[in-house]
């Protein structure tokens, strides 16, 4: 069975159109923030111990979303909720930034762009659901933002979510049919573990075996995959090699009874990562040439 996660609560709008903006903020309750330091982790929970899930340079911008307590905040960075040190992030709550692409979600109805922050502002113009539009700051709340038609006000962030990128979107704005960035997202987070050992039976994060990354790359996304290479065969839709997309699973088969014997996450280019039991680490691999061209049999579709 697979399970939704938080991060998937625009899931449905994505993948219903597999549109590129994925993963949105909440109400900018406090501001803008900017790393003041070389290197900043954003992290899954509010705990230095906790898993990274991207680490921010000196002068990147993030959506502070609210002050999480005990020197955390809460924060959106490049369209990935987590939580980083308060330390180390100058807060503004206004402030002209170029965040990046906004999705407005308001669940079908149209939403007001004001000339200011606020609703007692004059209506400039309105935006359809699933409009994309450039966010180039914030005031209190609410997003300062420029249309695709060049006009520029202000939008309560409650109507939007953040954006990767602008790709997916026509030239009246709306989302169209691309490849999912849920699955890019995938790719990048299992990224991270590359060099981590392989142990037969590891569950991560400091050791894997084949299944066990796959299992916890998704988990992270709120994907609950069954644990053996076997067992996923089961999860998600069969899809034909030539249809691979970022963050499928590819699966081979090298002698045995079972019917696969090895699982891995397709990345793109031809290439795969998996905690390898050749080389005994979580490493990126070739998929069309060479042993595993060979030995490749399935590929089954999570997102």
């Amino acid at each position: 069975m697979i399970l939704p996660a938080k991060l998937m609560r625009t899931a449905l709008l994505t993948v219903a159109v597999s549109a590129v903006c994925i993963v949105g903020a909440s109400a900018a309750s406090v501001g803008a923030g900017t790393v003041n330091t070389d290197a900043l982790r954003l992290r899954e929970e509010a705990s230095t111990s906790s898993t990274i899930l991207a680490t921010a340079s000196k002068g990147d911008t993030v959506v502070v979303l609210e002050d999480a307590g005990n020197g955390w905040y809460k924060v959106d960075y490049k369209s990935v909720e987590g939580y980083m040190s308060a330390d180390y992030v100058t807060v503004a709550t206004k402030a002209d930034v170029t965040i990046g692409y906004g999705l407005v979600q308001t669940g079908g109805s149209t939403l007001n762009v004001r000339s200011g922050p606020g609703t007692s502002y004059g209506k400039v113009t309105s935006l359809n659901n699933g409009a994309v539009v450039t966010i180039v700051g914030i005031d209190n709340g609410w997003y300062k933002i420029k249309t695709s038609g060049g006009a520029i006000g202000y939008v309560s962030s409650d109507y939007m979510v953040t954006c990767k990128d602008s790709a997916g979107s026509r030239g009246d704005g709306t989302v169209t049919p691309a490849a999912s960035s849920l699955g890019q997202q995938v790719v990048d987070y299992a990224k991270q573990f590359l060099g981590v050992p392989y142990v037969y039976g590891g569950n991560g994060p400091n050791s894997f075996d084949c299944s066990g990354f796959t299992t916890y790359v998704y988990r992270h996304f709120g994907y609950t995959l069954n644990r053996t290479a076997t067992g996923q065969l089961s999860n998600g839709v069969s899809v034909s090699k030539s249809e691979l997309q970022p963050g499928d699973l590819v699966f081979f088969k090298d002698g045995g009874s079972k019917p696969v014997s090895h699982v891995g996450i397709y990345i793109g280019g031809g290439q795969f990562i998996h905690a390898s039991t050749s080389t005994y680490e979580v490493r990126i691999n070739d998929l069309t040439s060479g042993y595993y061209n060979n030995v490749y049999v399935y590929a089954r579709r999570i997102l």
